[in-house]
This record gives structure tokens, C-alpha cells and sequence, in this order.
């Protein structure tokens, strides 16, 4: 383990030589500066994961010393060293951004807990540094240049800047979610919590303690007191995704939230008052359950001050390619793989599918060609026989070539669940291998590497 470096600057020699000697054997990396001259020619000047300084030198003030480090090195600790001590001075120290205030005579105990928690307090803020970064790497990518996208993402990041409620419409795997992520991370609401829900998955009678918690003891199996969804999100988001699959009784305690800003949890009687902003989401047409009377039309206000339309992944083919790339990187990354490209010649398949299941059903697609494929290049014989079959086999004008694309895919799927193993295949077929050899000639097919 590489050793903590130390800088001293203290003109005391008997000082200077009793740290060193107290920090060495704890092994710490010792350096010991006489003078802020001294110390500005110091190679490790502004290089220590901690500094000690004396208030008073020969030809400067420590504070002054603090200040100019605190400007250049923000993240090293700095101590501060003093033979005559006051109040005022610890004070001005602490203001000048001193981690702590030592006065002579030293301590070793003293010296040696103070150092181990400025360095503690420095790791953790190193830690944080890193995990900031680690999160900015991690927020949502509005990757796509599609004119329909990017009029999402503008009407997102409009409405990130104000407290309104906002309706994601689109089918499911376009990235609503990922909308949302975008419209809090920009929002300011960005520093508090981004709480989810989806309400298509949670059973009708357990919605409303999911949302609103409960109290201990309100029903069979409640032995403790639970918050719910939106006391977690306080001063943050909640995002209600598949807002549409709510129940009636759900859906007015709902209005009542939105309306009030208030709850209580279920078997409580006191009022709680969170402050949220509400995203919902939704692959259902509301406004068509709302004349069917089966989606409150006053909640559908509420959630829908501004909707934003999310298109469907084959109404911006021109995106697909950027999509797969970004999906087939990220995944290589996350698993350890070498590093893999899909060929051109893939891209006409993959932007001629009509995706129903958008850019989730894509990922899923990319990742399972990066799975299965042995080679670092990804070429159409990766695709899936699904989207093989139904791009290449294209309309058919007469049973001949309807029954040719059946038998096509039939035989396809046995090779690959073989393993492309013919004798396999032809018993799962049940025809002879000569057969099947001769067939998979006549079509054409071929193994993806």
C-alpha cells in the first residue's frame, strides 16, 4: 500500500523532528518544510494528502498559507499548529478552512487522531468525487437525432424547469423512462430522491399502502410501520409509470395527493405533506378511457399539464444505428467483453423491422447477437431468424412463396436449436438429413458466425 504523504511547515526543529518521528512510525510519508519559501519550492507542495502548518513562520502567517492551499489543493486536509493559541485564532483557522487546531505542546494521541481524520475526511471526499462522476456517467443519454426525438427531449427539457406535472404517451419499450430520469436530473427537484412505481405490477389492493405506507398494526401482517412511495420522494420525483392500469378507488385517492399535497398512511390518522413533483406515464390512450369512463377525466387533467408524445423506435429508423452501437458498447463494458462492431451489413435489417417492442426489444436484440456470436464483427447472420425471416422474406404475392418463407423459418429455428447440429435438426424435423441438406442449399440459409 502506497504510504499517506505528509507536509510539515514549522520553523521549530524540536517540532518538526518529534512529528516525524510520531508520524513515520505510524507509516506515514514525512516531508518538513522550515518556511513558506521552502515550502513553495517543494516538489510535494501541492501534491500532500495532508498538511500541518504552524500559525506563525519566519517570513509569512500559516492562515495565509491555508488559504493559498485550500485555493489550489481544495481536497487536502490541512491542520493547523499554534505555540500561543486563542480562540480568534482557532476561529480564523476554521474560516480560512482549517480541518483542525493543535496547540503546542503536542499531543502524540492528539497528533495522531487528528491526522487519521483529516485523511479519513479526504478519502471520503475523494469517494464522493468519484461517485459523482460515476453517477454523471450514468445519467440518461438522449441518444438520437430523429426529428420526432429530439422534439421529446426539447419538450422534456422545457418542462423540466417549472414544478408541472408531466404525461409521458407512448408505447412501451420508446424510453418514457428514461424521459423521466432526463426530466429530473434537470429539474429542480434534481437533488432529492427519483422514486418509481409501477402501477401495472402492483395488485390493486396493495396500491394504496404502496403509495401512502401504512401504520403498524392497520392490517393482518403489518408489524411495522411502512412509508410509502411518496413520503420517499419528498422534495424529490415520483414517476408513476403505466398510469393508466390504475383502479378507480386508486385513482381518487390519487386526485387527492395531487390536489392537496397531503395523505395519510393507511390506518393512520395523521395528515402528511410532502412536496413532489409527479411524472406519470402511460402506453394506454387516456383520453379515449376518459370518454369510456373508465379513467377519471378530472385525474387525467391533473396528470397531464404537459403531455409529451414519446414516438415509436420505427418512426425514427434514422436512430438505429446509433441505438445498436451504444447498446453493443454498453453492453461489452458491463460484461467484461472484448470489444465488438456491427457490420454494415446488418443495419438495413434492423432499420426495415418494425420493432414492436422499440428500443428495449432492440437492446435485447444487440445483446443476444454479442452473446451468441464468437467473432469481434456482428454481421446479418447474427440476427435473430425472427427478424431474418420476416424482413428477407418480404411480401408474398402467391402461396408458393408464402409456403417457401413458412418452411424457411421452420427449418431455421430447428438449426439454431440444434446448435446448427443437421442430423439433430432433421429428427426434429422428422425428414431424412440428405433432405434437409438439399433444403437448407435451396433457401439459402447459412449460420451466423
Amino acid at each position: 500500500m502506497v504510504s499517506k504523504r505528509l507536509l510539515i511547515v514549522d520553523d521549530e526543529e524540536n517540532i518538526g523532528r518529534s512529528l516525524r518521528l510520531i508520524l513515520e512510525r505510524e507509516g506515514y510519508a514525512v516531508n518538513i518544510c522550515r518556511s513558506v519559501a521552502d515550502f513553495n519550492r517543494h516538489p510535494d507542495g501541492g501534491r500532500a494528502d495532508a498538511y500541518l502548518f504552524d500559525m506563525k513562520l519566519p517570513d509569512g502567517n500559516g492562515i495565509d498559507l491555508l488559504r493559498t492551499v485550500r485555493q489550489n489543493v481544495a481536497a487536502s486536509p490541512v491542520i493547523m499548529i499554534s505555540g500561543h493559541g486563542t480562540i480568534a485564532d482557532a476561529v480564523e483557522a476554521t474560516r480560512a478552512g482549517a480541518f483542525d487546531f493543535l496547540e503546542k505542546p503536542l499531543s502524540r494521541d492528539r497528533v495522531l487522531v487528528a491526522v487519521k481524520n483529516a485523511l479519513d475526511r479526504s478519502n471520503l471526499e475523494h469517494e464522493n468525487e468519484r461517485l459523482r462522476e460515476l453517477v454523471k456517467s450514468d445519467a440518461p443519454k438522449m441518444i438520437g437525432s430523429s426529428p420526432a426525438w429530439q422534439r421529446a427531449v426539447e419538450q422534456a427539457s422545457m418542462a423540466a424547469r417549472s414544478d408541472a406535472r408531466v404525461l409521458l404517451i407512448g408505447e412501451s419499450g420508446t424510453g418514457k423512462e428514461l424521459l423521466a430520469a432526463h426530466i429530473h436530473n434537470s429539474s429542480p427537484f434534481c437533488g432529492g430522491p427519483f422514486v418509481k412505481v409501477n402501477c401495472a405490477a402492483i395488485p390493486t389492493e396493495l396500491l394504496e399502502t404502496e403509495l401512502f405506507g401504512h401504520e403498524k398494526g392497520s392490517f393482518t401482517g403489518a408489524t411495522a410501520t411502512r412509508r410509502g412511495k411518496f413520503e420517499m420522494a419528498d422534495g424529490g420525483t415520483i414517476f408513476l409509470d403505466e398510469v393508466g392500469d390504475l383502479h378507480a378507488a386508486s385513482q381518487a385517492k390519487l386526485l387527492r395527493v395531487l390536489q392537496e399535497g397531503e395523505f395519510h398512511r393507511v390506518g393512520g390518522e395523521q395528515i402528511i405533506r410532502v412536496a413532489v413533483r409527479v411524472i406519470s406515464a402511460t402506453n394506454r390512450d387516456l383520453a379515449s378511457l376518459v370518454s369510456q369512463e373508465r379513467f377519471r377525466e378530472d385525474l387525467y387533467y391533473r396528470l397531464s399539464v404537459v403531455p409529451i408524445r414519446v414516438p415509436a423506435l420505427r418512426e425514427r429508423p434514422h436512430d438505429i444505428r446509433l441505438l445498436a452501437e451504444y447498446f453493443l458498447d454498453d453492453f461489452c463494458v458491463r460484461n467484461n467483453f472484448r470489444a465488438k462492431k456491427l457490420d454494415d451489413t446488418v443495419f438495413p435489417l434492423l432499420e426495415t423491422y418494425p420493432w414492436p417492442g422499440n428500443a428495449r426489444e432492440l437492446r435485447n436484440v444487440v445483446e443476444r447477437m454479442a452473446i451468441l456470436t464468437q467473432g469481434d464483427r456482428l454481421t446479418r447472420d447474427a440476427i435473430p431468424v425472427e427478424i431474418r425471416v420476416q424482413r428477407e422474406a418480404g411480401p408474398k404475392s402467391t402461396i408458393q412463396e408464402a409456403r417457401e418463407s413458412a418452411e424457411r423459418e421452420h427449418i431455421l429455428r430447428a438449426l439454431e436449436e440444434s446448435s446448427w447440429n443437421v442430423s439433430g435438426a432433421a429428427r426434429a424435423l422428422g425428414m431424412e438429413r440428405t433432405n434437409l441438406h438439399k433444403r437448407i442449399r435451396a433457401l439459402g440459409l447459412s449460420r451466423a458466425r
